[in-house]
């Protein structure tokens, strides 16, 4: 399978779930990072607005793929 493969409409890859995933684990680099640097007594300022997008997109793509799951196309 190519790469322009991906994108096309029938794929192996739910592009939703890789999205959602690999949002969630920006988040969760984030967080590490930040229990790191307080550990050591330092501040790691973390936008509130850039913190709360990622939570949407985690959200909003696992949301999509799951309901897409339920809701199969015959």
């Amino acid at each position: 399978m190519s790469f322009k493969n991906i994108f096309k409409d029938t794929n192996e890859y739910n592009e939703k779930t890789i999205i959602g995933f690999l949002s969630f684990a920006v988040m969760v680099c984030v967080m590490i990072a930040d229990v790191a640097t307080g550990a050591f007594g330092k501040d790691l300022p973390i936008n509130e607005f850039t913190y709360n997008s990622f939570v949407f997109v985690t959200l909003g793509s696992f949301g999509i793929a799951g309901l897409e799951s339920f809701a199969k196309k015959k």
